[in-house]
């Protein structure tokens, strides 16, 4: 009988080649070779404490996992396509490294639950190193909000000058964004720390495990409650990936606008030479294109939670091989969004704003509108015919090509009796960012109060990024 899988008790026939690469998953699950080892190492401890298989037994595992795993650190394990996963290449170099004894190991576990043990650990291992990665791009917004508190540009809606801002309030913005990523991916540890070990193919076991003591030893800090659910829910990598294509989008919306910003049309900033390239044939090219590829990646990682959340839709309780498929994503979207952090903070640590361009563009535009508006209103003038009135002096001065603060103070009182030679404060640029103190506003202080808030939010991550 021609039995050659660890499985294969019951079968006559060997697959083809063809179909058992296609069926093999060790070319990408074997990056959870760590934590196939780790979980292993658990649960023989386990066995060994409740006494399902000796304590010489346990221990003579428990060292050939442990030698196993130094030579995974030293790269020294070789994987085959022919034991088809990680969980079934380590028991066979386990059982070649100390024999017989190795097949205990599987006692009181099936690949569904190491399966799903594997990847919550592998999960629970990358998250944290998700949220180093945002603070310390949230360090670099904040120094920069700090540096730029005073610095003023033409706020948007629409594309479409609106209000001039302080380019601190503009970086304090997008802190905020990457702070509700930290939180969702805090929040993701939650779903992710619960241990499915235990549950065994799908109904639990008869042997007397201790699954609380294998979810101590790996750091969980729960266990699942019904063991269908433990082997089937993906729920905490579809999680992460969610959460990964928000934080992406922030990222992308950031680079976009460094994008325009580095346009001649712009110029509002200059990408650091490390951080932009060159045209193959136009010599005068300075290409924003790392900005540029963090808003192409963001497709990889909107199509990696697109796939996990159609392989998820149709499956029945508990295991299926098309949850096979669950992996790939994940470990594809944290290389992206890791490479998408560290780029993205060296890239903003280099970057030149030219303050001076900013400003001008708010000199000669229209973006002080409101303010005339509001000055109106605060003498008693109903604000929509307020909003008429500038209006039309916004009309007459796109006419005549003047701004609202260099017309004279008879044109401007031929619009309205109410305005007098105190309007000019209120038209200056600077002096709208900065009077626009409500909780939350562009004004200097208001920014300075977001920073010196969002340092505190930070706390130690802040002042070793710094140090750093």
């Amino acid at each position: 009988m021609a039995v050659k899988k660890m499985w294969g008790g019951r079968f006559n026939a060997v697959s083809p080649e063809f179909a058992q690469e296609f069926g093999a998953s060790i070319d990408f699950d074997q990056a959870m070779a760590a934590e196939d080892i780790e979980g292993s190492i658990a649960h023989v401890t386990m066995l060994g404490d409740t006494g399902i298989v000796t304590k010489d037994e346990a221990a003579t595992i428990k060292q050939g996992l442990q030698d196993l795993d130094a030579e995974l650190q030293a790269g020294q394990l070789e994987f085959t396509v022919a034991n088809e996963d990680i969980h079934m290449n380590i028991e066979s170099l386990l059982t070649a490294k100390i024999g017989a004894v190795a097949g205990k190991l599987h006692t009181a576990r099936s690949r569904n639950d190491q399966v799903a043990t594997d990847f919550h650990l592998w999960v629970q291992h990358r998250l944290p190193e998700v949220t180093t990665a945002l603070k310390k791009l949230q360090t670099v917004l904040l120094n920069l909000a700090e540096t730029h508190v005073e610095t003023i540009l033409p706020g948007t809606t629409h594309l479409q000058h609106a209000q001039p801002i302080s380019l601190g309030h503009y970086f304090m913005a997008y802190f905020n964004m990457l702070q509700r990523d930290v939180e969702r991916f805090d929040f993701n540890m939650q779903h992710t720390s619960i241990s499915p070990l235990g549950a065994a193919a799908l109904a639990g076991t008869t042997f007397p495990i201790d699954r609380q003591e294998t979810a101590d030893l790996l750091g969980f800090q729960q266990v699942y409650t019904n063991s269908l659910d433990a082997v089937s829910d993906r729920d905490f990598a579809i999680e992460y990936l969610t959460n990964a294509s928000v934080l992406m989008m922030h990222l992308s919306r950031l680079c976009e606008e460094l994008v325009l910003w580095s346009s001649y049309e712009y110029q509002y900033i200059e990408m650091d030479d490390a951080y932009a390239t060159g045209s193959s044939i136009m010599p005068q090219k300075k290409n924003p294109d790392y900005a540029e590829l963090i808003r192409g990646k963001v497709g990889r990682v909107y199509g990696d939670l697109t796939g996990l959340l159609t392989v998820m839709k149709g499956l029945p309780l508990a295991y299926n091989k098309d949850m096979q498929e669950d992996k790939e994503g994940v470990f594809d979207a944290t290389t992206t969004i890791m490479g998408s952090l560290h780029v993205m903070t060296g890239m903003l640590s280099t970057v030149h704003i030219k303050a001076d361009n900013m400003h001008n563009a708010v000199k000669a535009d229209f973006s002080n509108a409101t303010e005339l508006a509001d000055y109106l209103a605060a003498k008693g003038l109903p604000f929509r015919q307020a909003h008429a009135i500038v209006g039309q002096l916004v009309l007459q001065g796109i006419q005549t090509n003047t701004p609202l603060q260099d017309m004279s103070l008879a044109t401007l009182q031929s619009a309205s009796a109410l305005i007098d030679d105190d309007v000019y404060h209120d038209l200056d640029p600077v002096a709208a960012v900065e009077r626009r103190q409500s909780l939350g506003g562009t004004g200097f202080d208001s920014v300075r109060q977001q920073v010196a808030a969002g340092k505190q939010l930070l706390g130690d991550a802040y002042a070793s990024a710094t140090v750093g």
